[in-house]
């Protein structure tokens, strides 16, 4: 009888961790407020990609869809970038104390400095990036960039860029552009630049090893790694950064883009990756972000306060 009762104090008291496992907070370090739907199905060159069709019929559905996403999924607060100040104030004022914003790049002398200065100066700004330059020929340590570079130290905030070899396509887009080995004069010139890279610089694995093994101010997210590739060829790619020691560096973020759907999907991988630990879960959806992002503690119960309550 007493093996018994205890057996069921086990079992209960089991139940009673899943459970709180499955009410914490997440952090989406990478989504974007597009502004077209440019097409239902992801496409990417060569396949073999597996996106999810979009559920979105106009624009005007991404931002609502997106919330309703997050908040099914138990995400207290994402980086939302695009190069749209107008666009990106609409999701802040959509969902206040949800987003962080930046400020998306692409052809680097194409933005208004002044003016990212400016909402950077008033804070209505938090990020410099997704720098995309990669997709209009520019190598991560083309000296056009520095401006950038500059504005991130500056204002002391994270900046995020695009580095690999997933989807690229165009007449500019090149993969060399997309080694993380050259961001290391970049990394070397602005030593305090706080930077993450996105999709982990897949499939780039010992160059991004390499680099985050020397340079401890590097972080990567998995975003859509997590869901556009084939979950098997994600967890193996994951695996060897884990295995790398670097599992405090990676956050999760799902590039929603104009694929919502993409937020559970993402967790999703992350979740049934086996080679995991709870604490190394934990690490990509929240803690590594919150601290990225210096939140504070103050801040972090809040993210808990708000799961558990709602």
């Amino acid at each position: 009888m007493k093996r018994l009762l205890y057996t069921v104090f086990l079992v209960a008291v089991w139940t009673s961790v899943i459970a709180q496992q499955a009410e914490l907070p997440i952090i989406d370090i990478h989504l974007h407020a597009q502004d077209a739907v440019w097409s239902k199905t992801m496409v990417c060159s060569p396949q073999p990609c597996t996106g999810p069709k979009t559920k979105i019929t106009k624009i005007s559905e991404l931002l609502p869809m997106t919330v309703s996403e997050m908040r099914k999924n138990n995400v207290v607060l994402g980086v939302v970038t695009w190069d749209n100040l107008k666009k990106l104030k609409k999701w802040n004022e959509y969902a206040p104390d949800l987003f962080l914003t930046g400020i998306a790049v692409w052809d680097p002398n194409s933005s208004n400095l002044s003016e990212i200065k400016k909402e950077l100066g008033e804070s209505t700004l938090n990020v410099v990036g997704e720098i995309a330059a990669q997709y209009e020929g520019y190598a991560p340590d083309d000296p056009e960039l520095d401006k950038y570079y500059n504005l991130a130290i500056e204002y002391d905030v994270p900046l995020l860029i695009h580095c690999g070899a997933l989807a690229g396509r165009g007449e500019s887009y090149n993969v060399t552009d997309g080694n993380p080995l050259l961001l290391e004069p970049v990394i070397k010139k602005y030593p305090n630049l706080r930077i993450w890279i996105e999709n982990a610089s897949y499939p780039f694995s010992q160059e991004i090893i390499a680099l985050m093994s020397r340079y401890s101010n590097v972080y990567v997210d998995v975003s859509t790694i997590t869901w556009l590739i084939p979950r098997e060829e994600f967890h193996s790619y994951l695996e060897k950064l884990i295995i790398a020691g670097l599992g405090k560096r990676i956050m999760f973020g799902s590039d929603q883009m104009i694929w919502p759907e993409a937020i559970g999907l993402g967790i999703e991988a992350i979740n049934t990756a086996e080679f995991l630990s709870e604490d190394q879960k934990r690490d990509i959806l929240y803690n590594n972000a919150a601290r990225f992002l210096r939140l504070s503690e103050e801040q972090i119960a809040t993210h808990h306060d708000i799961v558990m309550n709602k």
